[in-house]
């Protein structure tokens, strides 16, 4: 009998025993499934960054060292672990090690500061935390300083290539270094391996309504997911796959990185979204697959060098996490020669993307079909009843690859789920005849900066804090390049003197990061309201989208 993590909402008896027996859910861990990718192929490269290459057998070598590390500092089955690395092999070491344990890992991106770190502690209850010693220009020291002095249940920080090694202060690579694979260590080890029943992996999200939350992510139901995935797009073992987007969202890890693991491809670590950058990889390593944004896929094809570099080993592209334009689709068709395939997806477990046989106006309207076909999906009216196909309203979905409710947070799950189990997106949407799924707007309170989801709610909340704030509406600003930036209309206190410079000063004086800081305020005497007293944040949109016209810029 699993004994399931306090505070997760575990899936229905009746639902769980449907998906073992169908075998929906495979029963592999994420352990599992580095161990078999270099039980098949362990002298097959596998992961490539900016410093190491490394064999799925290596790979595995030092997972397993780390992992016996990680036991003997005293983790804990289900406490939680902060990974918090950028594009480095590293980070499959982390990754796999804490699983292999039965601990669960909590993703977070480069970018997040004090202000994200501390909200996600409280959220997670983590008390151990993989981060890098420095990156670019940041030192994390003073980072993990102040995160330590607010959150003393911290008991373990593994440092990333760095050498601070007093307590609570571990090396990664002392961990691997010191740890022998005696046959006892590895017999710990294998008596570590977690129930696939269990949660293993937290994603941080803002959900429907922009307030953060935490998604528990079962191995059962994560690996479906990213399984279904690979195989509809058809990743295989000769895919050498580019993930230059951050290694923390969801779309970098599940259908880059786990996918990869899954067909036994090839990994190449970039971190840098620097075009130069980004066509010498494909060149100098023969990239044929990329995972990544819209605006990422953007910024490549608007570089004036494009045609100075070999990228013809390229043969296709997966996109999600925003919305591709028809425009981009074509161009990718026609100035790389490559597959577009167009996707939707979510930390809760939506996951739809076009098909290799799809025409290009299918794959320029569409967000493709569901890829697990045991996953069901549909459209539902106010009132919580179906729609026809091709009738418009919210999105709805459940199956082996969806979450089950938001860790902790009983309120929200009565928000979110429908009275027969579906969980409420938050995204307007159509379905065809034919299972097509076509995204036409959104309910949720976030802003998608260039596949950044940021919560408006949160920014509003900061900014709140501020003495001569009497009011604050969050929008997203419309931006041909990012999809959306984000816009702050402030109605400042009677008497108060407000600029730009001293409210992002403000902010940065909260812990807030460079994602949290609005690249656009608005001063205006009075704020908007409907009937009901609420901010009416569709006149301001339309305020902003005038003002933008109004300056000549494209919107």
């Amino acid at each position: 009998m699993v004994k399931f993590l306090d505070g997760f909402v575990p899936y229905q008896k009746k639902a769980a025993e449907k998906y073992d027996k169908f075998r929906w859910w495979s029963g592999l861990t994420f352990g599992d499934i580095l161990d078999r990718a270099a039980d098949i192929h362990p002298e097959k490269e596998a992961f490539v960054d900016g410093k190491t290459r490394l064999t799925y057998g290596e790979a595995r070598e030092k997972t397993n060292k780390l992992a016996i590390g990680l036991m003997d500092l005293g983790i804990q089955p289900l406490d939680r672990v902060l990974i918090q690395l950028p594009n480095w092999n590293e980070f499959v070491f982390a990754y796999f090690a804490v699983q292999k344990i039965g601990a669960i890992t909590v993703l977070l991106i480069d970018r997040y500061r004090q202000f994200e770190i501390n909200r996600l502690i409280s959220l997670t209850g983590a008390t151990s935390w993989i981060v890098a010693s420095r990156y670019r220009n940041t030192d994390y020291a003073p980072i993990i300083d102040d995160v330590l002095k607010e959150h003393p249940e911290m008991k373990n920080v593994v440092a990333v290539r760095g050498e601070r090694d007093q307590k609570p202060f571990a090396s990664l690579r002392r961990l691997i270094e010191k740890t022998q694979l005696t046959e006892d260590n590895l017999a710990r080890l294998a008596a570590r391996r977690p129930d696939p029943m269990q949660v293993a992996h937290m994603g941080p999200t803002g959900g429907t309504t922009g307030a953060p939350k935490i998604v528990p992510r079962t191995h059962n139901s994560l690996v479906n997911g990213t399984e279904y995935c690979c195989k509809a797009w058809e990743q295989s073992i000769e895919d050498i796959n580019l993930l230059a987007g951050p290694i923390g969202h969801d779309l970098t890890f599940t259908k880059g990185f786990i996918g990869s693991i899954f067909t036994l491809g090839k990994v190449i670590f970039l971190d840098s979204t620097d075009n130069q950058d980004i066509c010498e990889t494909i060149q100098r390593e023969k990239v044929t697959s990329i995972i990544w944004v819209p605006t990422l896929a953007q910024k490549m094809l608007r570089y004036d060098a494009l045609d100075k570099y070999d990228l013809s080993s390229l043969k296709k592209m997966h996109s999600a996490g925003g919305a591709s334009h028809p425009d981009l689709v074509k161009d990718v068709a026609e100035k790389l020669r490559m597959k577009f395939y167009n996707g939707y997806g979510g930390t809760e477990g939506m996951t739809t993307i076009t098909r290799p046989r799809d025409d290009l106006e299918v794959v320029c309207t569409t967000v493709g079909r569901p890829t697990c076909p045991y996953d069901t999906y549909k459209v539902i009216d106010r009132d919580g009843n179906e729609l026809p196909p091709n009738g418009e309203g919210e999105l709805v979905l459940k199956g082996p690859g969806v979450f089950t409710g938001y860790y902790n947070n009983p309120e929200e799950n009565k928000k979110v789920f429908t009275k027969d189990g579906f969980f409420r997106t938050g995204d307007m949407a159509k379905i065809d005849e034919k299972g097509y799924i076509t995204i036409t707007g959104r309910i949720k309170e976030m802003i998608n900066r260039g596949g950044e989801s940021i919560s408006a709610t949160e920014i509003e909340r900061l900014i709140n804090r501020h003495p001569g704030v009497a009011a604050v509406a969050v929008i997203p600003m419309p931006d041909p390049l990012m999809g959306e930036r984000v816009c702050a209309y402030i109605q400042p206190k009677l008497g108060a003197q407000l600029g730009f410079d001293g409210i992002i000063s403000f902010l940065k004086e909260q812990k807030a990061s460079v994602l949290q800081l609005p690249e656009r305020i608005e001063f205006i005497d009075a704020m908007p309201y409907t009937g009901v007293q609420k901010v009416d944040k569709k006149s301001l949109r339309e305020d902003i989208e005038r003002k933008l016209k109004a300056a000549g810029q494209a919107i």
